[in-house]
């Protein structure tokens, strides 16, 4: 585990891409995971976010296997696994990783928007949904959930 490095902002978007794609496709439609995930993008857009929110990342044989982010006010920016590696402890380990930098931070709350799919693994992890809201996305309405977590962090 480890931050990103400059450099690896077209694998995280490769990740990201594939895992809505071929993950999040179980609980939203067609149109909303194209939406969500285009194949054409802003490259030096997404470069740009990604140097913002510097991510962890986690590894598996010096290959990506997810990445993560959170801020200084506690909040969860992305939360990605790659397809090949979900339920390995992948995430889990990127969330227990999470919980470390919130108590660096200091902070006691830790949110989130949710989607369907990583709903489940939020709420084994503690977090409990707030409200569930429609998001419009490129045209498209995806459902998601704002979702939090109060200290103690380390269940």
């Amino acid at each position: 585990m480890r931050r990103y490095r400059s450099g690896e902002e077209v694998e995280l978007r490769r990740l990201f891409f594939e895992t809505v794609r071929h993950i999040n496709i179980s609980d939203y439609s067609e149109e909303q995971v194209v939406a969500w995930a285009p194949e054409q993008y802003d490259e030096a857009e997404w470069c740009e976010r990604i140097h913002s929110i510097n991510p962890f990342v986690a590894l598996v044989d010096e290959h990506i296997a997810g990445y993560a982010s959170i801020d200084v006010e506690g909040y969860i920016d992305h939360f990605y696994c790659h397809r090949q590696f979900q339920g390995k402890g992948i995430g889990k380990s990127l969330m227990s990783r999470l919980f470390e930098q919130a108590e660096e931070y200091g902070v006691s709350r830790l949110y989130s928007h949710v989607s369907l799919t990583a709903k489940p693994f939020f709420e084994k992890h503690g977090f409990v949904a707030v409200v569930e809201q429609q998001v419009e996305v490129r045209g498209q309405k995806l459902t998601n959930f704002v979702m939090e977590k109060f200290a103690d962090f380390r269940q």
